[in-house]
């Protein structure tokens, strides 16, 4: 196992927070966790403002080094602390590109585009915070089968992973999408369901889960690497 000491990672309970803890899992890098919530209040203290004053989750601190956002945070774990047996991220300067192409799609077009305009705007959601709109939620979640045509074509050819026989933080970012996806009733393409089942089975997705379930009442937020 790869040792970093010096890792802490800040968030759990989210789509968006179980990636860290799952590239870490993958990684196996060893680290400690801060176990707040999104809207919880614990994002606009003072301490965690001083750190992201976007005052969001996750955030990764390497030593001084701090850094948001989830799909970045994946690609800088695995650059950083990658090695032959273990990356997330193609060497190959081509494979690299369509890497950072599936990574792009995934988070704007069925992330934030999609996914997240649901969850804003969708009356058991955040819809009393931000405005409840139906129609704008049945839509987003039209465009999201739209713009899932795109991994059911890659997924066609029967490969293992997007890049494929490459894991990578891609279907990270994926498999949070599709399960989030099929969570809010949207539903998956066809061959979006062996994949799902694949990467489910694998223990690094296992552990990252673990590790992003939100604390039981009295139960210390920080939890120790």
């Amino acid at each position: 196992m790869v040792i970093a000491p010096n890792l802490t990672l800040w968030g759990v309970g989210t789509s968006r927070t179980v990636r860290p803890h799952w590239a870490l899992a993958e990684l196996g890098l060893k680290y400690e966790t801060y176990a707040i919530g999104p809207r919880t209040g614990e994002t606009k203290t003072a301490e965690y403002t001083k750190l992201n004053p976007r005052q969001k989750i996750p955030l990764l601190q390497d030593g001084d080094f701090s850094i948001g956002e989830s799909a970045a945070i994946v690609a800088y774990l695995s650059r950083t602390y990658g090695s032959p047996d273990k990356a997330l991220i193609p060497d190959d300067k081509q494979a690299y590109a369509k890497w950072l192409e599936w990574c792009f799609f995934i988070v704007t077009e069925l992330d934030s585009t999609s996914l997240y305009v649901m969850r804003r705007h969708s009356a058991n959601a955040l819809g009393p915070i931000y405005g409840v709109a139906p129609d704008v939620v049945a839509k987003a979640g039209e465009y999201f089968r739209e713009q899932l045509r795109h991994v059911e074509v890659a997924l066609d050819d029967g490969r293992t992973f997007l890049m494929g026989e490459q894991f990578t933080s891609a279907d990270i970012l994926l498999t949070t999408c599709l399960e989030w996806a099929i969570a809010y009733g949207v539903g998956i393409c066809d061959n979006a369901h062996p994949y799902l089942a694949r990467i489910q089975q694998r223990p690094g997705y296992k552990r990252g889960n673990a590790a992003n379930v939100p604390p039981a009442p009295g139960e210390p937020v920080k939890r120790p690497a």
